[in-house]
């Protein structure tokens, strides 16, 4: 059945309502879970750095770190449940050749945002944790190594967030492929360059040590060759 502009506004406005009432439920029970995200997030340097200690500078460092990690939990909790009602609400006015193209890549981005998560978590944090603990503790003079809480996590959670977007790359290339923008010949040729501009995209992204910066840049030419396979052949 059609439904008028207004039918239309009604139900964009319950979706987002529903939407938000899901989001403050999901900040409240990331409450209970924030310590046992702070401990997964801190496993890694802890692994890298037996007996070593983390500072909180404030009194207010452990409230602010749970509820930040409050955030990030319902920020992950609710996104299925956003992208469920954004699909629902447009889905009607997609053709089936749109919806055909839509639903995997809806379905492959979180996907393919976890596999970059969990590529920095299990690879790239040990190899630079070991880096940096090891480069601060052979300096020439004594030195003490007390990371934040703050900022430890702060930089845990900006690399898992950033790897998780760069490994969105073969969607990003097949889109462009798929609506006209890029054609497959035009990416092949172009080959080159995008080697040499995923590497700098990884030194750019990783800290700077030659071997982090390979295992970044090697997964996204592995992606790179694979949106290759899935462009339509021109």
């Amino acid at each position: 059945m059609k439904m008028t502009m207004l039918q239309h506004f009604v139900e964009l406005r319950n979706r987002i309502l529903w939407t938000m009432l899901f989001f403050a439920i999901a900040v409240v029970a990331g409450f209970f879970v924030a310590p046992y995200v702070q401990e997964v997030l801190l496993q890694p340097l802890i692994a890298s750095w037996p007996g070593g200690t983390i500072l909180y500078t404030r009194v207010t460092d452990g409230l602010m770190i749970e509820f930040r990690l409050a955030l990030l939990f319902a920020v992950f909790a609710a996104t299925p449940f956003a992208l469920y009602h954004i699909w629902s609400f447009a889905s009607p006015g997609l053709q089936p050749s749109e919806r055909r193209f839509f639903v995997p890549m809806l379905a492959i981005s979180p996907v393919l945002f976890l596999a970059g998560a969990a590529f920095a978590y299990f690879v790239i944090f040990p190899v630079i944790f070991d880096f940096f603990i090891s480069l601060n503790q052979t300096r020439a003079m004594p030195s003490v190594l007390l990371p934040t809480a703050t900022d430890h996590l702060a930089f845990v959670i900006n690399l898992l967030k950033a790897f998780g977007i760069a490994f969105q790359l073969p969607l990003v290339l097949i889109a462009l492929n798929r609506i006209g923008v890029l054609s497959r010949r035009m990416v092949v040729k172009s080959r080159r360059f995008a080697m040499v501009g995923i590497f700098i995209f990884a030194a750019v992204l990783t800290p700077p040590d030659i071997l982090s910066q390979i295992l970044l840049a090697l997964p996204l030419l592995l992606l790179f060759e694979i949106s290759i396979l899935f462009m339509k052949k021109d």
